[in-house]
């Protein structure tokens, strides 16, 4: 009994240690301020399509109107300023205001500040777009939500750089760079909300017929609403339509068992950046594509993210120019010499 006991004991010792240690490992920010460095262009991007036609989407006679908001929603929970906005001018001032916050955000600059500002602005077009709304604007969102709790302007950023600029003015060093719990926290939360988003996404594919007969694959890429590029000639290879459906359905249901073993885990990130690059470039949905790509960004190591992005735009080394090897100086005849030995003999 009381080896049970004992053992029981330290089986729970080791799990909470685990657990501590993949909550509160402090971990370096570079991964994060990438997250945030694609998040914010593509959230800058994306609200500045809608642009185009703001009055439509957003003025108060839009395509869908509060009226229509509300049948639509059924939810009193929703929330967001642009019921209370009336004026063109004022709707225009608003976009342009989340335009400059995404794009501090981007560049770093008030991190702190703007993700939350980021956050905040993306849901609010979230809960005014309905109709509109399509799956990148939830992922935007999702990732904008994960970027406010940790630090991430911490690296390549504009605060960073005024960071170094205040440091070298007062001639101290710059502040280092150190781990924080709070970047663990966001990427450990951003990891499993996307296990989350996967596995409910596997399940509902395993609700329909076609992804069991391996026909799913073809009735999608054979829609010419989202067809960029023709892949119909793949009806003349029905058992790869077949074996791509169904590696589709296994790494979709399965990812959340495949992306955290060290052994699976370059599996289960290749096909996210197979499957969702063949979804951007085949079936005209780029920045959906490019939005789960940035996600999945979300298990490489810090380590890793520094490595590449520093050694992608670090500028090349040039060779130290050979040094210049002195040559002995040639000895030039004495005039004298040369006009005695340039005179032509005469016979005595």
């Amino acid at each position: 009994m009381n080896a049970a006991v004992v053992a029981m004991k330290d089986w729970s010792r080791d799990v909470g240690a685990a657990w501590n240690r993949f909550w509160f490992t402090p971990a370096q920010p570079h991964t994060l301020a990438l997250l945030r460095i694609l998040t914010g262009a593509m959230l800058f991007y994306t609200h500045l399509a809608w642009s185009l036609h703001l009055g439509a989407f957003l003025g108060p006679q839009s395509w869908v109107n509060q009226d229509a908001w509300r049948m639509l929603r059924r939810d009193a929970s929703t929330w967001t300023w642009w019921w209370w906005v009336e004026s063109p001018a004022l709707m225009w001032l608003l976009h342009v205001a989340a335009l400059v916050v995404f794009a501090l955000l981007t560049v770093g600059l008030l991190t702190r500040v703007v993700a939350v500002l980021a956050w905040l602005i993306a849901v609010g077009y979230c809960h005014r777009l309905t109709g509109a709304m399509f799956g990148l604007d939830t992922t935007n969102t999702m990732l904008a939500l994960y970027l406010m709790l940790g630090p991430a302007g911490a690296v390549w950023s504009v605060d960073r750089w005024r960071a170094k600029r205040r440091a070298a003015s007062e001639g101290r060093e710059p502040p280092p760079v150190v781990p924080a719990v709070s970047t663990n926290v966001a990427i450990r939360l951003l990891q499993l909300h996307l296990c989350v988003v996967y596995l409910f996404g596997g399940i509902g594919k395993m609700r329909g017929e076609l992804w069991w007969d391996g026909s799913a694959l073809w009735y999608a890429l054979a829609n010419y609403e989202y067809q960029s590029l023709a892949m119909t000639w793949v009806i003349n290879s029905p058992w790869l339509v077949a074996a791509l459906s169904a590696v589709t359905l296994f790494w979709e249901t399965f990812y959340c068992f495949l992306v955290w073993p060290r052994l699976t885990r370059p599996i289960a990130i290749g096909l996210a950046f197979f499957i969702h690059g063949g979804i951007a470039l085949f079936m005209g949905m780029i920045t959906f594509g490019l939005a789960m790509i940035f996600a999945n960004l979300a298990f490489v190591p810090p380590e890793t993210t520094k490595a590449v992005v520093e050694r992608f735009f670090r500028k090349p080394i040039q060779p130290p120019p050979a040094p210049e090897i002195e040559r002995p100086r040639e000895k030039k005849p004495h005039r004298r010499t040369e006009a005695i030995s340039t005179r032509p003999r005469t016979a005595k």
